[in-house]
């Protein structure tokens, strides 16, 4: 397998640091010795050569593990080029393991010993931060702390190796340290994944710090390449869903119904949430469902302007709603008033999509989570949408926790309530049992304004009727979801009104 670049819309399997590393003990025992972090330290090189084929200095920012013994190999390499290299090492009294004390070894035969990292580097230039990669388990803090700060305020080039340092491998955020309330990493131009990819590059700053991806397998042999195949992965990417075009043969019938259930009036904060609802119905409607009945939980509904109401939405009573025929997205704006129909939507309802503050209800009342169990008993298709917090309080834990452990969260949810989960976040996370659990690539800051998760709560709701498992339908809604951010010129702000509009 050769380097590639990483595009959205592929599946591929992602890793955490536990896997990987198990994978890498097996791949290197059917090796030569040191061979492994030979072929990193090349394909390091191949890559930077690539990115900086003008660059009068090459910075190699070396840690004292197997990172940065990947960085003494990559900096022989760039030397035999005709590079200049320098080489800062930051634990020079420190013992290195086997490889990469060899890798070392090589370099200072090279010529190549470490030194202080260069004062000035131009935009030609290029960083490699080989100092922490997979192992980043703590904070950066000394040299290594001062180096990433120098790294980010340069004008050069960065190329990070496995994974940016001080970002953790299998959540994506910075590492931060008991003395600072915030810590650093490594801003990287650049991220070459070796072995495998991580899912850390998908969630949280990882999104943010890792930069444009590159994954080399380090395989060379069909041999090799089958030994990786056979690792377990704790996620997948989410890709692209196909196009499905329509049969010329269809009615409105064919695409199911929706039913809308949110948009309490005036709460005690003077505000009306109708809007939820209504940006939830669009986006059903605009997403392929036949057709879409709104309810709105508005006890005062003649003095609520709904200008936006088209003929295709439907308003009904709830005691007109065929809840066991229909698919039902329930909460959107729901607010206190959700309470007093929730119960009959759990039991009823043919197929559900649970999001806001009908999850807040549910983490509030142990009736309605029971009723919420029982759906799966009963093989009634659920999908809960719920943010972080939405998450802490269903788990009983904190938002910090959740964040920490998106994947891990995600999966005891779909656990607990034996339904499909979308963790919604940077990185947006969908588990559900018997799954492998899937990463959106898809999505960015646009899409942190209010409504857009209610767009997206409709949105699944639309690929449910539609026939979509549970799983299918959130995997496909949420990428679509983001990839209307990802396609919105980005001086324009994207408005949830504008992305109901787009979603499909």
């Amino acid at each position: 397998m050769t380097m590639q670049r990483l595009k959205p819309g592929i599946e591929r399997p992602l890793h955490d640091a536990a896997s990987t590393l198990a994978l890498e003990t097996r791949l290197a025992a059917t090796l030569p010795t040191h061979a492994l972090m030979q072929r990193a330290g090349q394909r390091i090189a191949q890559l930077a050569m690539a990115l900086a084929p003008h660059a009068k200095t090459v910075w190699v920012a070396c840690g004292p593990g197997n990172n940065g013994g990947d960085g003494w190999e990559a900096a022989v390499h760039l030397k035999a080029a005709g590079m200049h290299v320098v080489v800062s090492y930051a634990a020079p009294d420190s013992v290195p393991p086997q490889d990469a004390l060899a890798a070392m070894n090589a370099a200072h035969q090279a010529g190549i010993t470490a030194s202080a990292p260069p004062l000035v580097l131009g935009t030609e230039d290029l960083c490699i931060d080989a100092m922490l990669g997979l192992g980043a388990q703590r904070p950066l803090m000394g040299l290594m702390a001062d180096w990433a700060d120098h790294m980010n305020h340069s004008p050069a080039m960065v190329l990070a190796v496995d994974m940016p340092s001080g970002l953790h491998t299998d959540s994506g955020q910075v590492l931060n340290s008991e003395s600072a309330l915030k810590g650093i990493a490594v801003k990287a131009d650049h991220t070459l994944m070796l072995l495998t990819a991580k899912a850390g590059a998908y969630m949280n700053q990882g999104r943010d710090l890792c930069g444009q991806l590159w994954l080399d397998d380090l395989t060379r042999s069909p041999q090799d390449l089958a030994l990786t195949n056979t690792q377990p992965s704790p996620a997948q990417l989410n890709p692209k869903p196909a196009t499905a075009l329509r049969l010329h043969d269809s009615h409105k019938g064919t695409f199911g119904d929706v039913a809308v259930v949110g948009g309490e009036g005036l709460s005690d904060r003077g505000m009306g949430m109708t809007g939820a609802a209504l940006l939830a119905a669009q986006a059903a409607l605009l997403g392929g469902s036949g057709r879409v009945m709104v309810h709105l939980l508005d006890d005062d509904l003649h003095t609520t302007a709904l200008p936006l109401l088209q003929p295709a939405w439907m308003q009904r009573s709830f005691k007109a709603l065929n809840l066991e025929q229909l698919t039902v997205v329930c909460g959107c704006g729901g607010g206190m008033a959700v309470s007093r129909v929730l119960a009959e939507v759990l039991q009823r309802s043919q197929q559900l999509v649970l999001d806001a503050d009908a999850l807040n209800a549910v983490a509030r009342d142990p009736v309605l989570a029971r009723l919420l169990k029982h759906r799966s008993a009963y093989r009634r298709p659920t999908v809960l949408t719920p943010h972080p917090l939405e998450a802490a309080r269903l788990l009983g834990s904190s938002k910090e926790q959740v964040q920490a452990h998106r994947l891990e969260s995600a999966e005891q949810l779909a656990a607990q309530w034996g339904c499909t989960v979308v963790l919604k976040g940077s990185g947006s996370v969908i588990a559900a049992p018997g799954q492998t659990s899937r990463i959106n690539p898809t999505g960015n800051g646009q899409l942190a304004t209010a409504g857009t998760g209610d767009v997206l709560a409709g949105l699944i709701g639309a690929k449910l009727a539609q026939g979509r498992s549970a799983f299918e339908a959130a995997c496909q809604a949420v990428y679509n979801h983001g990839e209307v951010a990802d396609l919105w010129p980005a001086d324009q702000r994207l408005t949830a009104w504008a992305l109901a509009s787009r979603c499909h």
